[in-house]
């Protein structure tokens, strides 16, 4: 029955007030049996009654034992109170109901009565009083007999009709709080449960934030995260078209090459040898796509084992300048690499000679004959730049910011070489600086050359894969 939040909500509400009350209403019992109203009556008829006979105090202060006895009696029965007297070494000196009355039981010490100390006679009877000290140093006490109230007549006098009322009302006024508190608060999430459901079938989910601070907190998370799931599904649309535009341009052809084949239309060694020169290109380039699509999904689960191990990075460099040396010459390039003293530091030495194989070849696939590449290392704060630049065409502005985009490529008519790539390069370049805890970027203008920047940790980080990131 309420198993929904506004229900519970509801609940919750009234079962505070009602606790609230039941507290409330307790002590105001305990209090009504200490002092009821009829206590309260007669004391405050005693005060009166003493206010009086203080007034009167020059008349009587000096009177005998006798006379005073007898002018107690007189108020006694005016005013329908007992009336004594005691000296300030406790010993009676009068008592208005002396000879009709049980005498009164005073503690040892007087000043304990007006400490609040209680009171009885001879027989057991409860008396309310009140004491004072009179000028010349007695002590006057009024006395009543406490009346006795059963508790259900304090109940019904004083508390249920009340007490009901308020609990009728404090009840009504907290349902009606829970009610719009579980509006203020159920609506917003009610909205978020359906718009989770819908979001398979719709892209444009957007919450109204509203409710609660952690209600909208929540709602801008789920607005954030439908975002980037919107920007995930596109992405990975993209990506399957992307995959699926490679792999049909070399499929294509070794399909028709090797129907060349079959057919007998390639009838000559020279055009079966450039079939089958076709097919074997066509398969290789889908073979380093398959390679790369292989990477980039270790990579992104975070499940690509990469080597902790000690790495000179200014060797590796100097050996992808002498890997590239004879292309270079062929191209007429001047390919170089400066460095200082360099700290080892502890990375996959594979998956980095991969980075910068990749920025090297990209620099003079894309670098105009007589130009120049550098490859440059400096120690930058607690890890290692490396810098590779180039004097070729340069990046546009429109591009520049996907350059890091998987299946993003450049146009191929500013490039030197007819044959491109898959566009995955600078992609894999990418995750692989990642996953050693660093960062690339790069500044390019257009016939100005780029400049790809690597910053690596000498420390080597440790794994985390995506899906724990996640």
């Amino acid at each position: 029955m309420f198993t929904s939040l506004r229900s519970r909500l509801w609940l919750s509400y009234a079962l505070v007030i009602l606790g609230a009350l039941l507290i409330t209403g307790i002590i105001l019992i305990l209090y009504l049996i200490r002092s009821p109203f009829a206590y309260r009556q007669a004391t405050a008829r005693l005060r009166v009654v003493e206010s009086l006979l203080l007034a009167d105090q020059p008349d009587w202060n000096a009177l005998t034992q006798t006379s005073l006895q007898a002018v107690l009696q007189g108020y006694d029965d005016t005013y329908n109170i007992r009336i004594v007297v005691y000296d300030s070494k406790r010993e009676l000196l009068a008592d208005s109901r002396l000879s009709r009355a049980a005498a009164l039981i005073t503690p040892r010490r007087i000043q304990l009565l007006l400490r609040g100390a209680g009171l009885r006679d001879t027989s057991g009877q409860s008396w309310l009083f009140t004491v004072t000290r009179l000028n010349n140093g007695n002590y006057l006490v009024l006395a009543s007999p406490r009346p006795i109230i059963a508790l259900l007549a304090i109940l019904r006098d004083e508390l249920i009709a009340p007490f009901s009322i308020a609990t009728l009302i404090a009840l009504l006024l907290s349902l009606l709080a829970a009610f719009g508190l579980a509006r203020w608060i159920g609506n917003p999430l009610q909205r978020l449960i359906g718009a989770t459901r819908r979001m398979p079938m719709a892209e444009g989910i957007s919450l109204e934030k509203g409710g609660p601070h952690e209600v909208i907190e929540l709602s801008r998370a789920f607005n954030d995260m439908n975002t980037r799931l919107r920007d995930h599904q596109k992405s990975q649309r993209e990506f399957v078209a992307n995959v699926s535009h490679e792999l049909k341009t070399p499929l294509t052809s070794i399909q028709g090459f090797a129907q060349a084949l079959l057919d007998g239309t390639a009838d000559t060694p020279d055009a079966q040898k450039q079939s089958a020169q076709v097919i074997y290109d066509e398969s290789a380039r889908m073979n380093r796509l398959v390679l790369d699509l292989l990477d980039l999904a270790r990579l992104d689960a975070g499940t690509l084992d990469l080597q902790h191990a000690p790495l000179n990075l200014a060797a590796l460099l100097d050996n992808i300048a002498e890997k590239f040396a004879p292309q270079a010459r062929l191209r007429n390039m001047d390919i170089r690499v400066e460095h200082v003293d360099l700290p080892a530091i502890t990375g996959d030495p594979d998956r980095l000679a991969q980075v910068f194989t990749n920025l090297v070849d990209n620099a003079i696939k894309f670098t105009p004959s007589g130009g120049r590449i550098a490859l440059t290392a400096t120690l930058a704060g607690s890890g290692i730049q490396v810098q590779v630049v180039d004097t070729g065409a340069g990046i546009s502005p429109e591009n520049l910011p996907h350059i890091f985009d998987r299946f993003f490529q450049v146009d191929p008519s500013s490039s030197n070489d007819q044959k491109h790539g898959s566009g995955l390069g600078l992609a894999i370049v990418k995750e692989i600086v990642g996953a050693h805890g660093g960062k690339i970027s790069v500044r390019s203008e257009p016939g100005m050359g780029s400049t790809f920047t690597v910053y690596l940790p000498i420390t080597f980080p440790e794994p985390v894969s995506k899906s724990s990131k996640r």
